[in-house]
């Protein structure tokens, strides 16, 4: 070999391990995760477990903390802006909670549309790729997804006929749940959920629509006597992150999380599926009553809000085809 050959190869050598020397020294990148929810539910830790595969499944290169309880001040219904404007560089929040910036989201808390998780996952597979391109529109995109169990109603006394609604302040999620319960004769409060406690607490609401695991969080027997299974709406969980930070990962990091979240949503599912009962029961154990709503109750309120899906078409053109053909796919065209 000739000197300048030999002179070429070391040169190719200490460039080398020049490159490499500078990737393993490179800062890892670190995001901030902003979450509603408290310490202890479900979400923050399924938020926890999955920021810890990322830092593993990247070798550290992506590391995310977790800040629950909304400590990071974006509210739930500012999390789409809050996102999209790079306040934080990723947050979760409940879909219906952000459709003042994008109104389909509210699609899947329609009341009665969707009876089960089987059939949340129907709509999903329908709504899903229509979420993402317009979350993308506003400089978000879709990590994951995960659904709240099932949606019931909190009262202090117990409700047994319609008329037994009638001006109960209930808390809300959005204009959804509000028309639902004005078409019900109770007055709606919309509160995001760190919000429900000292509303309970101030006398502002007498009752409260969320899940089992919320209520126990939140330890809705100190005001709040019964529990109804009325199942009238799903929510589900939007973990998003800026949609410019996100491109600015090496594609093949981007790819390793990608696969990180297929691999952990469904993982995530089944804790929500196994959530319900287990919450119930010690809702049941703080001496609250648990029970299905009477027949009758079920009834009224399905006669009563039983246009708002299609209502919501009128409202939304895209949502009309999405119900159509979700209705035909559960045979309830």
């Amino acid at each position: 070999m000739q000197r300048r050959d030999v002179m070429r190869v070391a040169g190719g050598a200490v460039l080398a391990g020049a490159m490499a020397r500078g990737a393993s020294a490179q800062a890892p990148v670190r995001w901030d995760i902003s979450l509603p929810w408290g310490p202890t539910e479900f979400h923050t830790i399924n938020a926890q477990n999955f920021a810890a595969e990322v830092k593993k499944a990247t070798n550290d290169a992506v590391q995310m903390t977790v800040h629950p309880g909304g400590a990071l001040g974006v509210r739930a219904n500012e999390t789409v802006r809050s996102v999209g404007d790079g306040v934080v560089p990723m947050a979760e929040s409940a879909g219906f909670q952000n459709v003042g910036d994008l109104p389909l989201l509210g699609i899947e808390s329609l009341p009665f549309l969707i009876a089960n998780y089987d059939e949340l996952q129907v709509m999903h597979s329908l709504v899903r790729a229509t979420w993402e391109r317009e979350l993308e529109r506003r400089g978000v995109a879709l990590v994951y997804m995960v659904p709240w169990p099932t949606q019931n109603f909190y009262f202090k006394k117990p409700i047994v006929t319609a008329a037994d609604l009638r001006g109960v302040r209930m808390r809300t999620y959005d204009r959804v749940t509000a028309e639902m319960c004005t078409r019900l004769g109770m007055v709606p409060q919309q509160l995001n959920n760190p919000d429900v406690v000292p509303a309970l607490a101030s006398g502002r609401v007498d009752a409260v629509m969320t899940s089992g695991t919320t209520a126990v969080a939140q330890r809705y027997w100190e005001f709040l006597k019964h529990a109804y299974t009325t199942n009238h709406l799903w929510a589900t969980n939007l973990m998003l992150v800026n949609l410019e930070s996100w491109r600015r990962l090496p594609a093949a990091t981007r790819t390793t999380i990608q696969e990180v979240a297929k691999r952990m949503e469904p993982e995530f599912w089944n804790v929500s599926k196994a959530e319900h009962a287990t919450r119930m029961a010690e809702l049941q154990r703080n001496g609250m009553t648990v029970e299905e709503p009477a027949p009758a109750l079920v009834q009224a309120m399905r006669a009563a809000t039983a246009t708002m899906a299609d209502d919501f078409a009128r409202a939304n053109p895209a949502a009309g085809p999405i119900i159509q053909e979700f209705r035909r796919r559960v045979g309830r065209a």
